[in-house]
This record gives C-alpha cells, sequence and structure tokens, in this order.
C-alpha cells in the first residue's frame, strides 16, 4: 500500500529522511521555488548542488556499465542567478545528480523514485528507480534532456518525488545482503557491477 503523510512523518521523525521538510515548500527565501518537502502521498527531495555530471561522448569509447570509465562523465559548473542556483542540461544529454536529503529506507518498504511535472514539461525525464528495503544513503539521480534546447536544472529544489510502498517484511533486505550502492555519500556514484 502506498504511504501518506501521517506515515511519511512519523518515519521521518525516526530518521528515514534527512533533512526533512514537513510540509510541501513553494518558496526559498520568499522567492519562488520548484515544490519539495512533504505531499499528501510522497516526499519531494531536493538536487545537491554538491555535485552534477554530465555525459560526455569520447571518441572510439563506448560506455560499458559493467566497466565504467568516469571520464565519459564530466562536472559541470553551477551558475547562480536571482531565479537560484542551478545546472545546466544541454539538449539530447544525459545528467547525474544527487540528492540533498539522506535516506534510510525501513526493512518493509520500497521507495520509487519518479519525476515531477515541472521538469517533465519542460523536456526533463528522471529515470524511475527504486530505492530497496533497508537502503540508505544519498540518491544519485539521473535525468534525460529529451528536448531540443538546452535546460536548466535548479538546485536545492524539488527534483524528484519519492512514493513509499509498505509489504511484510521481506527475507533479505538490500542492508542484509550488502547492496553495492549502501551508503552513497552526497556525490554521485557510479555504475558498478
Amino acid at each position: 500500500m502506498i504511504k501518506n503523510d501521517i506515515w511519511i512523518r512519523a518515519q521521518a521523525a525516526q530518521g528515514m529522511i534527512e533533512p526533512f521538510e514537513p510540509q510541501l515548500m513553494r518558496q526559498i527565501e520568499g522567492e519562488p521555488a520548484i515544490s519539495f518537502g512533504l505531499s499528501s502521498f510522497g516526499y519531494d527531495i531536493r538536487l545537491s548542488a554538491a555535485d552534477f555530471r554530465i555525459f560526455r561522448h569520447i571518441p572510439g569509447t563506448v560506455v560499458d556499465p559493467k566497466n565504467f570509465n568516469p571520464h565519459n562523465l564530466e562536472a559541470t559548473q553551477l551558475h547562480k542567478d536571482s531565479s537560484g542556483s542551478y545546472f545546466i542540461l544541454p539538449a539530447h544529454s544525459y545528467g547525474l545528480g544527487v540528492a540533498v536529503e539522506r535516506l534510510a529506507i525501513p526493512a518493509n518498504v520500497t521507495v520509487l523514485c519518479i519525476g515531477k511535472s515541472t521538469y517533465a514539461r519542460a523536456g526533463i525525464i528522471a529515470n524511475l528507480t527504486p530505492g530497496e528495503a533497508g537502503w540508505c544513503g544519498h540518491l544519485t539521480l539521473e535525468f534525460s534532456n529529451s528536448s531540443s534546447a538546452d535546460c536548466r536544472i535548479y538546485a536545492n529544489e524539488g527534483i524528484v518525488q519519492l512514493l513509499f510502498f509498505e509489504g511484510e517484511n521481506c527475507d533479505i533486505s538490500y542492508e542484509t545482503r550488502r547492496g553495492k550502492y549502501q551508503n552513497q555519500p552526497q556525490s554521485v556514484t557510479l555504475p558498478r557491477v
């Protein structure tokens, strides 16, 4: 069953989401922001200003998830103006960022990370990814710019929504099996096998 704001708030008090914003925020210091925080049946996390990388073409190379070359990703500059701090994701490109919030998913919960409509309407697609039962750390987030124009992606503002699904306890959680992406820091984590 999908979990509501009452459950999310109670779990956050036990450390499931840190830092936690108990209401949906649409402004930062009086200025408009892409919403983040608690909603009726989800939680909108923010994109960290700490790390954002864009795939770049290196002639003669193929991106291999089993033998990933970190040189295929290029750190991108954080820009700032009156609208806020942002990264630029070039047209028809792919980027990786990381969440501000650190998650500690309970052993009987799986989280789905889905895109926000504000970005989808600008051509930005956030990959649908799970946060498995027992996983903890900062999510690495994946974005495709499907438009023919460069697009801003705002740091410290809402970037994706998390939906929490509770089930019966699993036999082996992500933490128990010592998953390869456990305890990710607040920086982009590259593919691992």
